[in-house]
C-alpha cells in the first residue's frame, strides 16, 4: 500500500510538472526563442514581456494619445498607432511586437508585402487568435482557401452590377432624406453644430436594411446596437426607400444563388449551410454599415479641412451627373478616391520563409497600410499632405 501510494504522487507531481513545462514553456521560454531568432536574423523589436507583451503598453499608449485633442491633420499614424508608430520610427520598416505570447511581426517593405498577397495559402487570414470574435460575424472576409472560393462563387451574384443598379433609387432618396435633415437646421441667417456621425452611421445602415433585406434602420436597430455591443466588447476584450420586387433582394439572392449551386452538383456540401448564410448576412450588417458610416464621418472632415479637394469632388460629380440621380456607370467615373483600412493581418499556419526571413508557425504578419500612406520613401517628401491622387 505505502508503494502504491508513493507511486500515485509520484504520477500527480509528473503530470503537474508536466503542464507547469508546457504552460512555462508557452508563456515565457518558446516566446523569448523566437524573439532571439527574429533578432538573429537582423528583425529589431520590443522585448518580450511575460504573459501580457506589449498590450498593456499599447493600451497606456493609445488612452494617452486618446486623451489628448486630435489635430486637424490627415497624418494619424501616431494617434491611431503610437505604439506601432513609435517601433516604426526607431525599428525601420519591418520589426516586432508581441500580443500576449504571439509574435507579431510588421512588414512594410513592398516587395514583402507583395509576397504576402501573392500566397493566400501560406499567408492566412486572422482575427488576432481571439475565438470569441467569431460570435462578432465570421463570413467571406475571414474564410480561407477553398473555403473563400466557395463563399464568393455563391455570394458574387448579389453584388453583380446589374443587381446594384436595383438599389440605385433607394440610395438616392435615403440620401437625399438625410441631406434634407441637415437643410432643416441650417438656413442662411444662422449657423448651427451638427454632429454627423450619428447621422451617417443610421444613414449607412438604412440603406443596408433597405436595399439587402427590404426593412429599415428602426427595424433593423436592434441588430445593429447589439453587433455594436459585441464590437465594443471585443475591443475591451483586446485590450485586457423601397422598390417593386427588391424587398430582401441581397438576400434573395443569395440563396437563390445557394440553391443553385446546390442543385447544379446534386450535393448540399457544395453550398452554404444555414449558419453560414447568417454569419454573412451579419458580417454585411456589421461591415456594411460600420466601415460606411466611418468612411462617410471620415470623408466629411478631410473636405472640409481642404476646401481645393472639396471644390474638386464637387466640380468632378457636377461634371458627370449634372442635376441627375447619380447611377452606377457615372460612379465608376469617378476618381478622387481614398483607401481607408489601416491595417491587415494574416497568420501563418506552419513555419514559412518571407522574403529574407524565416518566421515560426503561429506569427502574426500585420501590414501597417496607414503607415505605407505617409512613407516618404515611397512618396516623397510630401507624404503627409492629404493628396488622394496618389493612389
Amino acid at each position: 500500500m505505502q508503494i502504491t501510494g508513493v507511486l500515485g504522487v509520484l504520477g500527480v507531481a509528473s503530470v503537474l510538472l508536466f503542464y507547469i513545462w508546457r504552460i512555462s514553456n508557452w508563456l515565457w521560454f518558446k516566446p523569448k526563442k523566437i524573439e532571439q531568432c527574429l533578432r538573429d536574423q537582423g528583425l529589431n523589436g520590443s522585448l518580450y514581456k511575460f504573459i501580457f507583451g506589449d498590450v498593456k503598453d499599447m493600451q497606456q499608449m493609445t488612452n494617452e494619445a486618446q486623451a489628448k485633442p486630435i489635430n486637424l491633420s490627415h497624418d494619424i499614424s501616431h494617434r491611431v498607432f503610437p505604439f506601432l508608430y513609435k517601433y516604426s520610427v526607431t525599428s525601420g520598416k519591418n520589426f516586432f511586437t508581441w500580443i500576449g505570447p504571439t509574435p507579431v511581426v510588421h512588414v512594410s517593405e513592398p516587395s514583402m508585402v507583395r509576397e504576402v498577397f501573392a500566397n493566400y495559402r501560406k499567408f492566412q487570414k486572422t482575427r488576432g487568435g481571439n475565438p470569441l470574435r467569431n460570435l462578432l460575424a465570421k463570413g467571406l472576409f475571414f474564410a480561407e482557401c477553398d473555403q473563400w472560393v466557395k463563399h464568393r462563387k455563391i455570394i458574387n451574384p448579389a453584388f453583380h452590377v446589374q443587381e446594384l443598379k436595383h438599389m440605385e433609387a433607394s440610395f438616392y432618396v435615403k440620401c437625399s432624406e438625410m441631406i434634407a435633415k441637415w437643410e432643416k437646421l441650417v438656413t442662411r441667417e444662422s449657423s448651427c453644430e451638427v454632429d454627423v456621425w450619428p447621422l451617417l452611421s443610421s444613414f449607412s445602415g438604412d440603406v443596408i436594411s433597405c436595399t439587402a433585406f427590404g426593412s429599415s434602420f428602426e427595424e433593423g436597430r436592434k441588430i445593429f446596437e447589439l453587433q455594436r455591443e459585441q464590437a465594443e466588447m471585443m475591443l475591451k476584450i483586446d485590450e485586457s426607400v423601397y422598390i417593386l420586387g427588391s424587398r430582401s433582394i441581397l438576400l434573395g439572392i443569395l440563396l437563390d444563388s445557394n440553391y443553385k449551386e446546390i442543385k447544379e452538383h446534386g450535393n448540399n456540401n457544395f453550398g452554404l449551410s444555414i449558419d453560414e448564410i447568417i454569419e454573412e448576412c451579419k458580417l454585411f450588417y456589421f461591415a456594411g454599415q460600420d466601415t460606411t458610416g466611418n468612411t462617410l464621418v471620415w470623408t466629411v472632415l478631410l473636405l472640409s479641412q481642404h476646401i481645393d479637394w472639396q471644390t474638386r469632388a464637387r466640380e468632378e460629380v457636377l461634371h458627370i451627373f449634372g442635376d441627375r440621380m447619380p447611377d452606377i456607370n457615372g460612379l465608376n467615373h469617378l476618381k478622387l478616391l481614398y483607401p481607408v483600412a489601416p491595417v491587415l493581418r494574416r497568420l501563418l499556419h506552419e513555419k514559412a520563409k518571407l522574403g529574407n526571413l524565416t518566421l515560426p508557425a503561429g506569427t502574426i504578419i500585420q501590414l501597417n497600410t496607414l503607415f505605407f500612406h505617409h512613407d516618404k520613401e515611397i512618396w516623397g517628401e510630401d507624404a503627409s499632405k492629404f493628396n488622394p491622387e496618389r493612389f
